[in-house]
């Protein structure tokens, strides 16, 4: 598939398939992602996959239940973090700039959208959610402390397809100098 038809057949799906994913799929999925660029090099994204039946309900459960219930077939959820204090930070840990953290956060957000692109090229749908119980997560997954969970990725087959929805106009979110 051309990188265009990719960008606009992503959806967020919100209803899935109870249908098994390939290991492999999903490593193609996070080598897409660690394609992505991060702050010097920094490669401070970690994912965690939950696949087995039995740890899907627990990690859904610590999502709101309008995402719970949007995900409640997904075959699959991968939870993505960033090591804290790293990316957006020098050698002697004080922040580069005024956004300090914020930098693994965007970083997080590139190599996210790798993933979920190679997903949907793959013919596999994702719902990115930002809801959750960290707490709990962290607890569930035996995720450090050092860690900050920044999404949790539903990943599976679609059952609906939904329409796009309205997109601003480049003139409406652009300003040249």
């Amino acid at each position: 598939m051309e990188l265009q038809q990719v960008i606009e057949q992503r959806r967020s799906i919100r209803k899935y398939q109870n249908k098994r994913i390939h290991r492999g799929d999903i490593e193609r999925m996070i080598e897409a992602a660690n394609l992505a660029p991060s702050w010097k090099n920094s490669q401070v994204i970690r994912y965690y996959v939950v696949e087995t039946p039995e740890m899907l309900e627990k990690v859904k459960k610590t999502l709101p239940e309008f995402n719970y219930n949007n995900v409640k077939d997904a075959p699959v959820l991968i939870v993505s973090c960033i090591i804290k204090n790293r990316s957006g930070f020098e050698r002697d840990g004080t922040p580069s700039n005024e956004i300090g953290n914020g930098w693994g956060c965007y970083d997080c957000g590139l190599h996210d959208m790798n993933l979920i692109l190679k997903a949907t090229d793959l013919g596999l749908s994702t719902l990115i959610m930002g809801l959750r119980d960290e707490k709990k997560l962290k607890s569930l997954l035996s995720i450090d402390d050092n860690q900050m969970i920044l999404s949790v990725i539903a990943v599976g087959y679609a059952d609906i397809e939904p329409q796009m929805p309205q997109r601003k106009a480049v003139k409406d979110m652009t300003k040249y100098f």
